[in-house]
């Protein structure tokens, strides 16, 4: 069963950064395409990153620019650094292959002053 356990959220100022960490338990983690998510109280689940097997990677623009999504094949794992934080960043964020998979627990990241 495919395990997915996301981590590196807290609690930043305005302008600060975050890594995001998402470890995969899967066989073939290379051929995945995954994606990160984050959702706000109230808020619909948005889609903030995602990366192709081969590396692609597309964003919205609510984070272009600011955010990256990597992967390290030999970790089974994904990451999203956050540069430029905003408190309208502010939310759970998940990671899941994509466009299809289960859900972790998620990790929070509150941007505050």
């Amino acid at each position: 069963q495919l395990h997915v356990v996301e981590s590196g959220g807290g609690l930043v100022q305005p302008g600060g950064s975050l890594r995001l960490s998402c470890a995969v338990s899967r066989i073939r983690f290379s051929g995945l395409a995954m994606a990160w998510y984050r959702q706000s109280p109230g808020k619909q689940r948005d889609l903030v990153a995602v990366i192709t097997s081969g590396g692609s990677t597309n964003y919205p623009n609510s984070v272009k620019g600011r955010f990256t999504i990597s992967r390290d094949n030999a970790k089974n794992t994904v990451y999203l650094q956050m540069n430029s934080l905003k408190p309208e960043d502010t939310a759970v964020y998940y990671c899941r292959i994509y466009p299809q998979g289960a859900w972790g627990q998620g990790t929070q990241v509150t941007v505050s002053s």
